[in-house]
Parts: C-alpha cells; structure tokens; sequence
C-alpha cells in the first residue's frame, strides 16, 4: 500500500514551503492541515518533538511515522519518491547543495529578525547583512534560471519562500536589497513563476503577512524608501 502523506502545516512558515515546493516538483499527493502556531492544539503538540512545523505523517500499512525538520523532510522526499530528482548525482555537488540549503536557512534568521523588528537601526543593520549574503550568493550563480543551471533542486526549493517575502515587502519600499545582483534578480523572477512556488502559499499570503508585519508593529512598514 502506497504511503499516505499529510503534511502539518502553517500559512507563512517559510520551512513548511520548501516541503510544499518538493511534494509538488515530486508530483506527490498530500493533505495538507494548516495549523495556528499561536494556539497549538494538543494533538499536535504530542506528536512534534519541537513544537515547530512543518512536520509530514506518514500512514502506511503497520502504523504511522512522523517526520519534523524541513531538510529531512525534503531528503525522505528525494530517496523515497519518484519524479525528477532534486539533488545532483555527484556526491560533491550534492554536498555542496546541501550547504547553500543551510546559508539559506541563514538567510532566513536574519528574515526574521528584519520582518519583526521594532527598531529602524536593526531594520538598517539586517538590510546590510541581508545584501551582503545575497551578494555572496550572486557569486556562486551561473547562467541560471535556477541555482544549478536548467535543473530544479533543493536548493530553489530554500531560496523561492525567501524571494517571496520580498514580493511583499517590495510593495512597501525599496528595499535596495537586491540592486547590483543581476544573476539573483533573475533566478527570484524564475522560481517566482514556477508552478510549485506559486502552489506552495495560498492565494492570500499577501495579506496574512501584512497582518504579521501590522501585529509585529515592524519598523517594514514605517520605511519609505531606503537608499541602496
């Protein structure tokens, strides 16, 4: 019997989305149960060891396992699934992969720090780190669309929920965050239009994550435009 596969979730986690994006590429089916993280309910609660999404039930014939972790969620995915791979063959370039993966989950921390802040001195620090990283990554890509070439793979999976807080911040202000970085201008515009992208957030994730940045009294929103 064919494992069936439900994946807890929640509608801004950036994590949760890598997850979407690799079931999608997989052309695997899913339930997905969005959760409040806010009010987590019981159940959830016993079976989350972190007390963090996303997490992927496994039903199959003999009981039920539980996945957490987003990056083992996501290699269980590539060594149990059928569907394009998403890692390359080459040992070393899987590695390598694998370490980009973990400089977007850096990325990310710093994310978090930028989107919630109160304080316009560490929104302006987080903008600085922020260019900065990208502009290491703006070194390592090649002709693109994505980050190895014509191939999808994990590491697009990591970087497409990151370019899509900036879909939204960008209707704020001009961050500058990307101005001078042409290759990573080009790769968020290439995974921005990619099915499984598109299909790992609702239709209304734009406006639930204004409402986190309203919560939050994030000093994002009393920005105008930032000099680059």
């Amino acid at each position: 019997m064919t494992a069936q596969l439900t994946l807890i979730s929640h509608h801004l986690c950036p994590y949760v989305q890598r997850a979407a994006i690799a079931l999608h590429e997989k052309g695997v089916p899913f339930e997905r149960v969005d959760i409040d993280l806010a009010n987590k309910p019981d159940w959830f609660l016993k079976i989350s060891p972190l007390g963090k999404v996303p997490l992927l039930r496994i039903s199959q014939d003999g009981g039920e396992a539980i996945l957490f972790e987003s990056t083992v969620i996501c290699e269980y995915l590539e060594e149990t699934q059928a569907g394009p791979k998403l890692h390359p063959a080459d040992p070393l370039a899987r590695a390598r992969h694998r370490g980009w993966m973990e400089f977007g989950s850096a990325i990310l921390s710093d994310l978090w720090v930028y989107e919630t802040t109160q304080d316009g001195a560490t929104l302006e620090a987080k903008r600085n780190v922020l260019k900065s990283k990208f502009a290491t990554v703006e070194a390592e890509l090649g002709s693109g669309p994505y980050f190895a070439g014509s191939a999808f793979s994990l590491v697009d999976a990591v970087f497409a929920p990151i370019f899509r807080y900036f879909d939204v911040f960008d209707t704020i202000s001009d961050s500058g965050v990307f101005q001078g970085l042409p290759r990573v201008t080009a790769w968020r515009e290439a995974l921005a239009g990619r099915p499984s992208v598109k299909a790992a957030v609702g239709e209304d994730y734009p406006q639930r994550l204004m409402a986190f940045l309203e919560k939050h009294e994030a000093a994002l929103l009393k920005t105008e435009r930032v000099a680059a």
